[in-house]
């Protein structure tokens, strides 16, 4: 077990940076609460109106197609950095996984997921 005591010391002095952080700064930092500090604000400017409702369905759509093609691109580098030592077999497993990826895409793209109206 003590092969773990520095991946353990590691997640303790990561807590403990963490924590100094978040409360440094409220014992720290200066406290002159002011309402016009309280208000809010968008870039700077007051804002115009409140929000007119709820985001359409198609934002959060486009948004997880966003992350399933940019976790695709986790598994690009390893391979990249291996390509020489895995040789053709490599290759055409990288091959058919972007093949099935990119069926992903289309399939996506036929749908209207892409589509911006």
């Amino acid at each position: 077990m003590i092969e773990y005591a520095a991946i353990l010391l590691l997640a303790l002095l990561s807590l403990g940076v963490g924590l100094i952080m978040l409360f440094a700064n409220r014992l720290l930092g200066p406290k002159h609460p002011n309402p016009v500090k309280a208000q809010p604000f968008e870039c700077g400017k007051d804002p115009i109106a409140l929000p007119a409702g709820r985001l359409p369905v198609h934002f959060y759509i486009v948004a997880m197609l966003f992350v399933v093609f940019d976790v695709e691109l986790v598994f690009l580098f390893p391979w990249a950095v291996l390509a020489r030592e895995l040789g053709w077999f490599g290759l055409f497993e990288m091959g058919f996984f972007l093949l099935i990826v990119a069926g992903g895409f289309v399939y996506a793209w036929k749908q209207g997921a892409l589509e911006w109206r």
